[in-house]
């Protein structure tokens, strides 16, 4: 398993924007897909944003005009940029990678929109 290493989590207002970013620490994971899930309190984990090695994306239709998920695979990172954040946005934040087939987790950012 590989260590992730999330960042960018906070309390913003509605309409306001975050990025989010996930780094894996080796040399050659051959990242196979990075994606991002959250968690709302009371609400199973559900898939925000994938991105595949060749760049394929997909969102779920909640955030889908709003959010955009990028990677760097020189630097084993991904990025979630979060536009015109509404308070269903609210949860807890997971970075996932996928390597040979195996995943890794992040272990989770605060994202909490209020106003």
């Amino acid at each position: 398993q590989v260590h992730l290493v999330e960042s960018g989590g906070g309390l913003v207002q509605p309409g306001e924007s975050l990025t989010l970013s996930c780094a894996a620490s080796g040399r050659g994971l051959g990242i196979n897909v990075m994606g991002w899930y959250r968690q709302a309190p009371g609400k199973e984990r559900e898939l925000v944003a994938g991105i595949t090695i060749g760049g394929t994306t997909n969102y779920a239709g909640s955030v889908k005009g709003r959010f955009t998920i990028s990677r760097d695979n020189a630097k084993n990172t991904v990025y979630l940029q979060m536009n015109n954040l509404k308070p269903e946005d609210t949860a807890v934040y997971y970075c996932k990678f996928v390597i040979g087939g195996l995943p890794s987790w992040g272990q989770g950012t605060q994202v909490t929109v209020s106003p």
